[in-house]
């Protein structure tokens, strides 16, 4: 039977949606579905992304920097994603960082999914003292002292949802709706309405924007909980998780932009993220108070 929606399937954990566009495609919809090829096309390039930056897998490059300390000549994808770490990492004052992986694991959330905390919160490895980059012939070279667990959760997944959406444009399909689970990026001349959920309550929402070739990704305290005050968003400096904020959403021109930004929201005051990127916002407090930027194109319901 041929499928007539969007392409859906799991992946790296998370659901996916992929949508084309074209002509005579309505607003509201995700598109049709992708051919066999190209779906095949998509999940081996989620793959790669997965051998290469998953802590949760023995067999990652992301493991063996963990297991010892050397020079290591990173994908060729590495250069956005790790340049787009160093601006966070500065413009946090270094409480985001892709160094928190071991402080994740203190916290129970390690590849064994144990979820229960092994110590006291334990900060992050100072990014100075810890690693550096060389850009080479060969691409770019990571150097470590000691063995360094790394995390790109922070901005990985969206920067996943662009390079999905690259791999379309280069097989011809310019115009296409990726959905990760909340980290969307259109392309084309399609414009699409997204709510934003209620993180308390996902039947519900806080608000709707419009996306024309932008992207939107979201972060939130009640997703990978697995106990009183635990999560996945960690102030580097302290290792323990934050608590002032609940939720953000970003919308950018990239989902890897979206998504970091996203992520730096609970640690950085957005006047002062918005002073180094380019991006609108929505910020949901632990007070209950709901904070969008002037320019936001959408309307919050509360």
């Amino acid at each position: 039977m041929t499928q007539t929606g969007p392409t859906a399937f799991e992946a790296i954990g998370t659901a996916w949606r992929i949508g084309l566009g074209g002509s005579g495609t309505p607003t509201s919809s995700l598109g049709a579905a992708l051919s066999e090829d190209d779906r095949e096309a998509v999940l081996a390039r989620i793959a790669q992304f997965d051998r290469d930056w998953s802590r949760f897998r023995d067999d990652s490059l992301v493991s063996r920097i963990a297991r010892e300390p050397g020079s290591w000549t990173l994908p060729a994808d590495a250069e956005p994603l790790l340049d787009l770490y160093e601006r966070l990492h500065a413009a946090t004052d270094a409480r985001l960082s892709p160094l928190v992986g071991a402080s994740l694991e203190r916290l129970g959330y390690d590849a064994a999914y144990r979820l229960q905390p092994a110590g006291d919160p334990l900060p992050a490895p100072r990014w100075q003292d810890s690693l550096s980059l060389r850009r080479t012939a060969d691409g770019l070279v990571l150097d470590t002292a000691t063995p360094l667990l790394l995390d790109v959760g922070a901005a990985g997944k969206g920067y996943l949802v662009d390079l999905v959406g690259e791999l379309l444009v280069q097989r011809g399909l310019p115009d296409t709706v990726v959905d990760a689970s909340g980290d969307v990026r259109v392309r084309g001349e399609r414009s699409i309405r997204v709510a934003l959920e209620n993180p308390f309550d996902p039947s519900k929402a806080l608000g709707v924007v419009e996306l024309r070739d932008q992207a939107l990704c979201a972060s939130a305290t009640t997703r990978r909980a697995w106990g009183e005050g635990l999560h996945h968003i960690i102030d580097a400096i302290t290792g323990r998780p934050v608590d002032a904020v609940v939720a953000t959403w970003v919308i950018a021109d990239s989902a890897l932009v979206a998504d970091g930004v996203a992520t730096a929201m609970f640690l950085a005051d957005p006047a002062r993220l918005c002073r180094v990127f380019a991006v609108e916002w929505v910020r949901l407090m632990a007070d209950g108070r709901l904070e969008a930027s002037a320019g936001l194109r959408g309307e919050l319901f509360a």
